[in-house]
């Protein structure tokens, strides 16, 4: 198969599944828009990629205005006129999509059927019932009619493609509510690329780099966005005067951060870190911290938790409890978590982890075994394989 994989981002697991897909003989291009304010995976070509993949870039002629909502609504369609030429360029025989702006999203779908190819929405997030939510709290009913409007064409969308890959069981009600097929429809969970975030020793290049040897360390690495609430980390801080907490994120929640540095002198802000060093980075905490807004419980499952499971260090995090994040975190025995509303309950899971180096050193050992169990690549891509094959024959008929 020609496939085409747009992933907006640039995250590390979808470029993964590329590479695997590349790997078992498929003409592969990876599309992403490497401007967009996130972690990236390894996007550069490595020695050992074969000559059927490749990686393609979405460009601006400016700077992505990722919080001006006119702005961004804007380049945002231009970005959706460029994705429609990416696509014709390489005329793929499948296009798999999603984790992209909804316009963005749309284009994709417009791309692939002009090429007369199968479209497979991936859905890593309920994006229109999030901004339902958000720009309604923030706009009022202006804000809630686009949201609706997004919401729409988000049905729309799921409704139409060949398939629909939803990385959680939660999502299945809505979309049966939303009449997408049940044959259509398939559940596949993320994952993160364990062999790239191999555990390191906490005596590392990067936490002597940075003064966190001989220190208990807490870390977040990833975005801090609108359905982030960065307060939660300062109060980690005060409450945590002898250890550290490093925030490696860009963006509103991290200059807030920065903003208010000199009310905890344990709180060091960091940008995103090169992919490359992403196992030392989180090799150098005794704790890994993740936070997500209520509002976001439904639509939103992080993918920063999957990936610091493979660091084999205890989590901390504040994700509400229906969430699949938090019920895996203590499913597995790898950390606690609280109710983003429960600060004293995360608080007092963050003294508890700080207190007790058998009690991470446990969480952490059950994270790992999680993460080699569960991430397997080859596995993965050959069930995204399959589906990729299920909606090419659906698009025939």
């Amino acid at each position: 198969m020609r496939i085409l994989v747009h992933d907006f981002p640039g995250h590390a697991f979808p470029v993964q599944l590329s590479r695997a897909l590349a790997h078992r003989g498929h003409n592969v291009r990876h599309l992403c828009f490497p401007a967009f304010q996130a972690p990236k995976g390894p996007l550069a070509r490595r020695a050992d990629d074969p000559a059927n993949f490749d990686v393609a870039f979405l460009e601006l002629d400016a700077p992505f205005e990722k919080h001006s909502f006119v702005k961004r609504w804007r380049q945002e369609r231009e970005l959706a006129k460029r994705t429609e030429v990416a696509i014709a360029s390489f005329a793929p025989d499948a296009v798999l999509a999603g984790n992209a702006p909804l316009d963005v999203q749309a284009a994709s779908y417009r791309g692939a059927r002009a090429a007369d190819a199968a479209f497979v929405y991936w859905l890593q997030d309920l994006v229109g019932f999030a901004m339902r939510k958000i720009l309604g709290r923030k706009l009022g009913l202006p804000g809630t009619l686009v949201g609706m409007a997004y919401e729409a064409k988000e049905r729309r969308l799921l409704c139409r493609s060949d398939a629909v890959v939803a990385i959680t069981d939660d999502f299945r009600p809505l979309l049966a509510g939303w009449n997408v097929e049940a044959d259509r429809l398939h559940i596949v969970e993320n994952w993160a690329a364990r062999e790239e975030v191999a555990p390191a020793p906490r005596d590392n290049a990067w936490a002597r780099e940075h003064g966190l040897v001989g220190r208990t360390v807490f870390l977040y690495s990833g975005t801090l966005g609108l359905k982030h609430d960065p307060s939660l980390l300062l109060d980690l801080a005060k409450s945590q005067p002898d250890a550290s907490l490093v925030v490696n994120s860009e963006g509103l929640g991290a200059d807030w951060l920065r903003a208010r540095g000199s009310e905890a002198p344990n709180l060091r802000i960091l940008p995103f870190q090169p992919f490359e060093r992403l196992g030392e980075v989180l090799a150098s905490a005794d704790i890994l911290v993740a936070i997500l807004e209520p509002d976001a419980g439904v639509f939103s499952v992080p993918s920063k938790v999957l990936t610091y499971l493979c660091a084999g260090r205890p989590l901390l995090v504040a994700i509400p409890p229906e969430n699949l994040a938090a019920r895996l975190v203590l499913r597995e025995g790898a950390g606690f978590a609280a109710a983003p509303g429960d600060r004293a309950a995360f608080l007092a899971a963050a003294a508890r982890l700080a207190a007790d180096p058998a009690m991470r050193a446990a969480m952490g050992a059950k994270a790992l075994d999680y993460a080699a169990k569960t991430f397997d690549i080859a596995a993965i891509a050959r069930r995204f394989e399959a589906i990729l094959e299920q909606a090419m024959r659906t698009r025939k008929r």
